[in-house]
Protein backbone atom coordinates (compact mmCIF):
# COMPACT_ATOMS: atom_id res chain seq x y z
CA UNK A 1 0.00 0.00 0.00
CA UNK A 2 0.65 3.46 -0.70
CA UNK A 3 0.33 5.99 2.57
CA UNK A 4 0.86 9.79 1.89
CA UNK A 5 -0.56 13.28 3.10
CA UNK A 6 -2.69 15.13 0.84
CA UNK A 7 -4.36 19.00 0.98
CA UNK A 8 -6.65 21.39 -0.88
CA UNK A 9 -4.90 24.35 0.24
CA UNK A 10 -7.50 26.34 2.21
CA UNK A 11 -6.23 29.54 3.76
CA UNK A 12 -8.42 29.86 7.23
CA UNK A 13 -8.31 31.34 10.23
CA UNK A 14 -6.82 29.86 13.49
CA UNK A 15 -9.67 30.45 16.14
CA UNK A 16 -7.18 29.59 19.02
CA UNK A 17 -5.10 32.84 18.20
CA UNK A 18 -6.89 34.82 15.37
CA UNK A 19 -4.45 34.69 12.87
CA UNK A 20 -5.29 34.07 9.06
CA UNK A 21 -2.00 32.99 6.96
CA UNK A 22 -1.10 34.54 3.96
CA UNK A 23 -1.70 32.90 0.63
CA UNK A 24 2.35 33.67 0.16
CA UNK A 25 2.22 31.34 3.45
CA UNK A 26 0.10 29.13 2.58
CA UNK A 27 2.45 28.20 -0.28
CA UNK A 28 5.45 27.82 1.66
CA UNK A 29 3.93 25.82 4.11
CA UNK A 30 2.65 22.78 1.77
CA UNK A 31 6.12 22.72 0.34
CA UNK A 32 7.30 22.22 3.65
CA UNK A 33 4.74 19.64 4.19
CA UNK A 34 6.04 17.68 1.45
CA UNK A 35 9.47 17.43 2.39
CA UNK A 36 8.61 16.36 5.31
CA UNK A 37 6.55 14.01 4.59
CA UNK A 38 9.01 12.07 2.34
CA UNK A 39 11.84 12.33 5.19
CA UNK A 40 9.27 10.65 7.94
CA UNK A 41 8.32 7.96 4.76
CA UNK A 42 5.69 8.35 3.56
CA UNK A 43 4.92 7.70 -0.14
CA UNK A 44 2.65 10.07 -1.70
CA UNK A 45 2.27 13.95 -1.68
CA UNK A 46 -1.23 15.30 -3.41
CA UNK A 47 -2.61 18.91 -3.75
CA UNK A 48 -5.87 19.89 -5.02
CA UNK A 49 -6.99 21.89 -7.49
CA UNK A 50 -8.77 25.44 -6.79
CA UNK A 51 -9.74 28.00 -8.68
CA UNK A 52 -11.45 30.63 -5.89
CA UNK A 53 -10.55 32.22 -2.58
CA UNK A 54 -9.84 30.98 0.19
CA UNK A 55 -7.59 28.20 -1.46
CA UNK A 56 -4.25 28.60 -3.20
CA UNK A 57 -3.35 25.29 -5.43
CA UNK A 58 -4.63 27.14 -8.79
CA UNK A 59 -1.52 25.73 -10.60
CA UNK A 60 -0.70 22.36 -9.18
CA UNK A 61 1.89 21.30 -11.84
CA UNK A 62 3.64 24.52 -11.40
CA UNK A 63 3.59 23.32 -7.11
CA UNK A 64 4.46 19.89 -7.76
CA UNK A 65 7.40 20.86 -10.29
CA UNK A 66 8.77 22.81 -7.41
CA UNK A 67 8.41 20.25 -4.79
CA UNK A 68 9.81 17.21 -7.20
CA UNK A 69 12.71 19.37 -7.39
CA UNK A 70 12.81 19.40 -3.56
CA UNK A 71 12.81 15.91 -3.08
CA UNK A 72 13.84 12.55 -4.32
CA UNK A 73 11.68 10.03 -3.18
CA UNK A 74 8.11 10.71 -2.64
CA UNK A 75 5.31 10.18 -5.52
CA UNK A 76 3.58 13.35 -6.14
CA UNK A 77 -0.38 13.88 -6.76
CA UNK A 78 -3.19 15.42 -7.34
CA UNK A 79 -6.23 15.90 -5.73
CA UNK A 80 -8.00 16.42 -7.46
CA UNK A 81 -7.26 17.78 -11.41
CA UNK A 82 -10.25 19.42 -12.60
CA UNK A 83 -11.24 17.18 -15.45
CA UNK A 84 -14.10 19.35 -16.67
CA UNK A 85 -13.03 22.69 -16.63
CA UNK A 86 -9.28 22.23 -18.16
CA UNK A 87 -8.77 21.62 -21.17
CA UNK A 88 -7.35 18.14 -21.88
CA UNK A 89 -4.83 18.94 -24.51
CA UNK A 90 -3.46 21.34 -21.88
CA UNK A 91 -3.69 18.08 -19.31
CA UNK A 92 -1.89 15.74 -21.16
CA UNK A 93 0.87 18.44 -21.93
CA UNK A 94 1.41 19.87 -18.52
CA UNK A 95 1.31 16.18 -16.93
CA UNK A 96 3.99 14.52 -19.46
CA UNK A 97 6.27 17.48 -18.56
CA UNK A 98 5.41 17.36 -14.86
CA UNK A 99 6.37 13.37 -15.52
CA UNK A 100 9.75 14.04 -16.97
CA UNK A 101 10.59 16.26 -14.11
CA UNK A 102 10.18 14.27 -11.41
CA UNK A 103 11.40 11.45 -13.26
CA UNK A 104 8.49 9.18 -13.37
CA UNK A 105 6.83 10.43 -9.80
CA UNK A 106 3.48 11.43 -10.79
CA UNK A 107 0.02 10.39 -10.77
CA UNK A 108 -3.21 12.26 -10.94
CA UNK A 109 -6.86 11.97 -9.68
CA UNK A 110 -9.37 13.11 -11.66
CA UNK A 111 -12.37 14.93 -10.36
CA UNK A 112 -15.11 17.09 -11.46
CA UNK A 113 -14.81 19.63 -8.50
CA UNK A 114 -17.28 20.93 -6.32
CA UNK A 115 -17.27 24.25 -6.51
CA UNK A 116 -20.18 25.48 -9.11
CA UNK A 117 -18.84 28.73 -9.49
CA UNK A 118 -15.79 27.12 -11.39
CA UNK A 119 -17.34 26.10 -14.73
CA UNK A 120 -18.71 29.38 -16.21
CA UNK A 121 -15.12 30.90 -15.36
CA UNK A 122 -13.79 28.18 -18.00
CA UNK A 123 -16.54 28.65 -20.48
CA UNK A 124 -18.23 25.35 -18.91
CA UNK A 125 -21.66 24.08 -17.59
CA UNK A 126 -22.12 22.28 -14.54
CA UNK A 127 -25.34 20.62 -16.35
CA UNK A 128 -22.54 19.32 -18.28
CA UNK A 129 -20.58 18.07 -15.33
CA UNK A 130 -20.49 13.89 -15.89
CA UNK A 131 -20.25 14.01 -20.06
CA UNK A 132 -17.63 16.82 -20.27
CA UNK A 133 -15.86 14.21 -17.44
CA UNK A 134 -16.19 10.96 -19.84
CA UNK A 135 -15.58 12.98 -23.16
CA UNK A 136 -12.18 15.10 -22.02
CA UNK A 137 -10.79 12.08 -19.76
CA UNK A 138 -11.38 10.07 -23.36
CA UNK A 139 -9.43 12.34 -25.60
CA UNK A 140 -7.00 12.62 -22.51
CA UNK A 141 -5.89 9.19 -22.97
CA UNK A 142 -5.91 9.31 -26.78
CA UNK A 143 -3.70 12.37 -26.43
CA UNK A 144 -1.24 10.27 -24.18
CA UNK A 145 -1.25 6.93 -26.00
CA UNK A 146 -1.32 7.92 -29.70
CA UNK A 147 1.48 10.17 -31.33
CA UNK A 148 -1.22 11.80 -33.50
CA UNK A 149 -5.10 12.52 -32.71
CA UNK A 150 -7.55 13.04 -35.27
CA UNK A 151 -10.67 14.23 -32.90
CA UNK A 152 -14.06 15.75 -32.81
CA UNK A 153 -16.35 15.97 -30.12
CA UNK A 154 -18.84 18.32 -28.24
CA UNK A 155 -16.79 20.27 -25.97
CA UNK A 156 -13.73 21.45 -27.89
CA UNK A 157 -12.71 22.70 -31.28
CA UNK A 158 -11.58 19.48 -33.13
CA UNK A 159 -8.15 18.13 -33.44
CA UNK A 160 -6.53 17.51 -37.31
CA UNK A 161 -3.11 15.53 -36.58
CA UNK A 162 -2.08 16.58 -33.10
CA UNK A 163 0.46 15.84 -31.40
CA UNK A 164 0.59 16.68 -27.94
CA UNK A 165 4.29 17.24 -26.30
CA UNK A 166 6.23 16.09 -24.55
CA UNK A 167 5.46 12.93 -25.52
CA UNK A 168 5.03 10.53 -22.21
CA UNK A 169 8.26 9.29 -19.90
CA UNK A 170 9.58 6.28 -21.63
CA UNK A 171 5.92 5.96 -23.14
CA UNK A 172 4.41 5.11 -19.96
CA UNK A 173 1.40 7.77 -18.83
CA UNK A 174 1.25 8.83 -15.74
CA UNK A 175 -1.54 6.46 -13.72
CA UNK A 176 -5.01 8.36 -13.05
CA UNK A 177 -6.99 7.82 -10.25
CA UNK A 178 -11.08 8.92 -10.71
CA UNK A 179 -11.71 10.57 -7.48
CA UNK A 180 -15.69 10.42 -6.44
CA UNK A 181 -17.89 10.54 -3.70
CA UNK A 182 -20.93 10.47 -4.99
CA UNK A 183 -21.73 9.76 -8.66
CA UNK A 184 -21.31 5.98 -9.61
CA UNK A 185 -21.02 7.64 -13.58
CA UNK A 186 -17.45 8.16 -12.17
CA UNK A 187 -17.16 4.57 -10.48
CA UNK A 188 -17.91 3.31 -14.13
CA UNK A 189 -15.43 5.30 -15.80
CA UNK A 190 -12.84 4.51 -13.73
CA UNK A 191 -13.44 0.41 -14.36
CA UNK A 192 -13.91 0.78 -17.70
CA UNK A 193 -10.51 2.13 -18.29
CA UNK A 194 -9.30 -0.45 -15.58
CA UNK A 195 -7.52 2.81 -13.60
CA UNK A 196 -7.73 3.51 -9.83
CA UNK A 197 -11.03 4.49 -7.96
CA UNK A 198 -10.61 6.92 -5.49
CA UNK A 199 -13.10 7.62 -2.51
CA UNK A 200 -12.48 10.74 -0.80
CA UNK A 201 -14.97 9.47 1.90
CA UNK A 202 -14.47 12.23 4.65
CA UNK A 203 -18.08 12.96 4.64
CA UNK A 204 -19.55 9.79 4.43
CA UNK A 205 -20.63 6.52 6.48
CA UNK A 206 -19.33 3.73 5.72
CA UNK A 207 -22.10 2.17 3.91
CA UNK A 208 -21.88 4.18 1.27
CA UNK A 209 -18.36 4.06 0.65
CA UNK A 210 -18.58 0.57 0.49
CA UNK A 211 -21.50 0.71 -2.10
CA UNK A 212 -19.28 2.89 -4.27
CA UNK A 213 -16.43 0.97 -4.42
CA UNK A 214 -18.22 -2.57 -4.62
CA UNK A 215 -20.13 -0.93 -7.84
CA UNK A 216 -16.59 0.31 -9.57
CA UNK A 217 -15.05 -3.03 -8.10
CA UNK A 218 -17.52 -5.31 -10.27
CA UNK A 219 -17.77 -2.96 -13.07
CA UNK A 220 -13.91 -3.53 -13.35
CA UNK A 221 -14.26 -7.30 -13.51
CA UNK A 222 -16.86 -7.02 -16.25
CA UNK A 223 -14.86 -5.06 -18.71
CA UNK A 224 -12.37 -7.94 -18.39
CA UNK A 225 -9.11 -6.19 -16.28
CA UNK A 226 -8.63 -8.83 -13.38
CA UNK A 227 -10.83 -9.86 -10.78
CA UNK A 228 -13.36 -7.74 -8.78
CA UNK A 229 -10.31 -7.56 -5.41
CA UNK A 230 -7.21 -6.81 -7.84
CA UNK A 231 -9.41 -3.07 -8.89
CA UNK A 232 -7.47 -0.15 -7.40
CA UNK A 233 -8.73 1.62 -4.59
CA UNK A 234 -7.65 4.24 -2.73
CA UNK A 235 -8.80 6.00 0.27
CA UNK A 236 -9.25 9.52 2.23
CA UNK A 237 -9.37 10.21 6.23
CA UNK A 238 -8.91 13.74 7.82
CA UNK A 239 -6.33 13.15 10.79
CA UNK A 240 -6.05 14.92 14.08
CA UNK A 241 -3.81 12.81 16.73
CA UNK A 242 -2.35 13.35 19.87
CA UNK A 243 -0.61 10.55 22.77
CA UNK A 244 -3.66 10.19 24.17
CA UNK A 245 -7.52 10.60 22.77
CA UNK A 246 -8.52 13.17 25.07
CA UNK A 247 -5.85 16.01 24.17
CA UNK A 248 -6.37 15.29 20.21
CA UNK A 249 -10.16 16.13 21.14
CA UNK A 250 -9.74 18.87 22.48
CA UNK A 251 -7.37 20.69 20.98
CA UNK A 252 -9.21 19.77 17.59
CA UNK A 253 -12.46 20.48 18.69
CA UNK A 254 -11.82 24.26 18.06
CA UNK A 255 -11.38 23.83 14.38
CA UNK A 256 -14.02 21.51 13.74
CA UNK A 257 -16.36 23.67 15.16
CA UNK A 258 -15.67 26.51 12.68
CA UNK A 259 -15.26 24.42 9.83
CA UNK A 260 -17.13 25.34 7.03
CA UNK A 261 -16.70 21.71 6.11
CA UNK A 262 -17.60 20.52 9.34
CA UNK A 263 -18.44 22.85 11.59
CA UNK A 264 -22.11 23.36 12.48
CA UNK A 265 -23.84 20.40 11.17
CA UNK A 266 -23.34 16.49 13.42
CA UNK A 267 -21.18 16.72 16.71
CA UNK A 268 -17.57 15.83 16.26
CA UNK A 269 -18.42 12.63 17.67
CA UNK A 270 -21.46 11.72 15.63
CA UNK A 271 -19.04 12.22 12.76
CA UNK A 272 -15.86 10.34 14.13
CA UNK A 273 -18.26 7.61 14.49
CA UNK A 274 -19.95 7.77 10.76
CA UNK A 275 -17.03 9.29 8.86
CA UNK A 276 -13.38 8.81 8.15
CA UNK A 277 -12.50 11.90 10.33
CA UNK A 278 -10.18 10.34 12.67
CA UNK A 279 -9.39 12.25 15.98
CA UNK A 280 -7.33 10.43 18.94
CA UNK A 281 -4.55 8.29 19.89
CA UNK A 282 -2.06 6.86 17.50
CA UNK A 283 -3.65 3.54 18.43
CA UNK A 284 -7.16 4.44 18.13
CA UNK A 285 -5.59 5.83 14.74
CA UNK A 286 -4.52 2.72 13.75
CA UNK A 287 -7.35 0.59 14.96
CA UNK A 288 -9.87 3.01 12.81
CA UNK A 289 -8.00 2.58 10.08
CA UNK A 290 -7.73 -1.12 9.91
CA UNK A 291 -10.84 -1.68 9.74
CA UNK A 292 -11.41 -0.12 5.97
CA UNK A 293 -10.40 -2.37 4.80
CA UNK A 294 -13.02 -5.22 6.17
CA UNK A 295 -16.05 -2.42 6.32
CA UNK A 296 -15.29 -0.26 2.91
CA UNK A 297 -12.60 -1.15 0.63
CA UNK A 298 -11.29 -4.53 1.12
CA UNK A 299 -7.95 -5.09 0.20
CA UNK A 300 -6.79 -1.11 -1.45
CA UNK A 301 -3.96 0.48 -2.48
CA UNK A 302 -3.45 3.97 -1.45
CA UNK A 303 -5.01 5.73 2.08
CA UNK A 304 -3.83 9.84 1.91
CA UNK A 305 -4.60 11.55 5.06
CA UNK A 306 -5.50 15.31 5.47
CA UNK A 307 -3.73 16.88 7.96
CA UNK A 308 -3.50 20.23 7.43
CA UNK A 309 -6.24 23.38 6.64
CA UNK A 310 -9.30 24.37 8.57
CA UNK A 311 -6.95 26.84 10.17
CA UNK A 312 -5.13 24.22 12.00
CA UNK A 313 -1.42 26.39 12.32
CA UNK A 314 1.41 25.24 10.68
CA UNK A 315 3.30 24.20 13.67
CA UNK A 316 0.90 21.72 14.76
CA UNK A 317 0.73 20.55 10.76
CA UNK A 318 4.47 19.88 11.19
CA UNK A 319 3.58 17.39 14.30
CA UNK A 320 0.72 15.87 12.22
CA UNK A 321 3.38 14.40 9.67
CA UNK A 322 6.00 13.24 12.09
CA UNK A 323 3.34 11.52 14.26
CA UNK A 324 2.23 10.03 10.87
CA UNK A 325 5.97 8.94 10.33
CA UNK A 326 5.44 6.92 13.54
CA UNK A 327 1.60 5.53 12.50
CA UNK A 328 2.77 4.56 8.99
CA UNK A 329 5.11 1.52 9.74
CA UNK A 330 2.12 -0.26 11.73
CA UNK A 331 -0.52 0.07 9.03
CA UNK A 332 2.07 -1.67 6.64
CA UNK A 333 2.81 -4.49 8.85
CA UNK A 334 -1.02 -4.80 9.79
CA UNK A 335 -2.29 -4.67 6.39
CA UNK A 336 0.03 -6.81 4.69
CA UNK A 337 -1.65 -9.46 7.33
CA UNK A 338 -3.53 -11.69 5.41
CA UNK A 339 -3.00 -10.02 1.81
CA UNK A 340 -3.62 -11.93 -0.39
CA UNK A 341 -0.40 -12.31 -3.11
CA UNK A 342 -2.42 -11.80 -6.63
CA UNK A 343 -4.09 -8.40 -5.06
CA UNK A 344 -1.41 -5.61 -6.91
CA UNK A 345 0.47 -2.98 -5.16
CA UNK A 346 -0.04 0.62 -6.06
CA UNK A 347 0.95 1.42 -9.58
CA UNK A 348 4.18 2.97 -9.66
CA UNK A 349 5.94 4.39 -13.07
CA UNK A 350 8.40 1.51 -12.47
CA UNK A 351 5.70 -1.12 -12.29
CA UNK A 352 3.71 0.18 -15.20
CA UNK A 353 6.75 0.56 -17.52
CA UNK A 354 7.37 -3.38 -16.66
CA UNK A 355 3.66 -4.12 -17.13
CA UNK A 356 1.64 -5.72 -20.55
CA UNK A 357 -0.13 -3.70 -22.94
CA UNK A 358 -3.20 -3.47 -21.11
CA UNK A 359 -6.43 -5.18 -23.36
CA UNK A 360 -8.97 -3.30 -24.77
CA UNK A 361 -12.25 -3.32 -22.76
CA UNK A 362 -15.26 -6.08 -23.75
CA UNK A 363 -18.01 -3.10 -23.48
CA UNK A 364 -19.47 -0.16 -24.05
CA UNK A 365 -19.13 2.28 -20.91
CA UNK A 366 -22.51 3.25 -19.26
CA UNK A 367 -23.39 6.74 -20.04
Amino acid sequence: MHFGIFGVGDVARDPATGRTPSEHDRIRAVVEYAKLAEDVGLDVFAIGEHHNPPFIPSSPTTLLGYVAAKTDRILLSTSTTLITTNDPVKIAEDYAMLQHLAGGRIDLMMGRGNTGPVYPWFGQDIRNGIPLAVENYALLRRLWREDVVDWEGRFRTPLQSFTATPRPLDGVPPFVWHASIRSPEIAEQAAYYGDGFFHNNLFWPKEHVRRLVGLYRRRFEYYGHGTADQAIVGLAAHLFTRKNSQDAIREFQPYFDVSPAYGHGPSLEDTMAQTAVLVGSPQQVIDRVLTYREHAAGDYQRQLFNVDGIGVPHRTVLQQIEMLGEIVPVLRKEFAIGRPAHVPDAPSHATLKAAVAGRTPSAEPAQ
